[in-house]
């Protein structure tokens, strides 16, 4: 008999590298959806989010997960609850400067 949890579970990283940026959890990007997988992808092209977490799948695969900035249910994303934490590959999010950095 599988054992679920194991199947279910993913690693959680801490940071990833994607070029020249390093993502980590916290850090403020823009959504750059480019494989349009659903309906989502297209009402959130261009928002902004944080990210909640960075997730390693069974088969390798990283995706990053954000909660929207201008989302209602934003703290239901922070508590990892469905509809309000959404998925990207890490190529599409643009990092954003700290919040009082200056513009490069």
């Amino acid at each position: 008999m599988p054992d679920w949890e194991t199947l279910t579970s993913n690693t959680r990283l801490e940071l990833i590298r994607v070029g020249e940026q390093v993502l980590t959890v916290g850090a403020r990007v823009r959504l750059c959806p480019k494989r349009r997988a659903d309906a989502f992808d297209l009402m959130l092209e261009g928002r902004t989010a944080v990210i909640e977490g960075i997730e390693q799948d069974m088969e390798d695969r990283v995706y990053v997960a954000v909660v929207v900035d201008d989302d209602p249910g934003r703290d239901l994303g922070a508590d990892r609850k469905p509809a309000h934490r959404f998925f990207y590959a890490p190529d599409e999010v643009e990092l954003l400067p700290a919040m009082g950095a200056p513009l490069e």
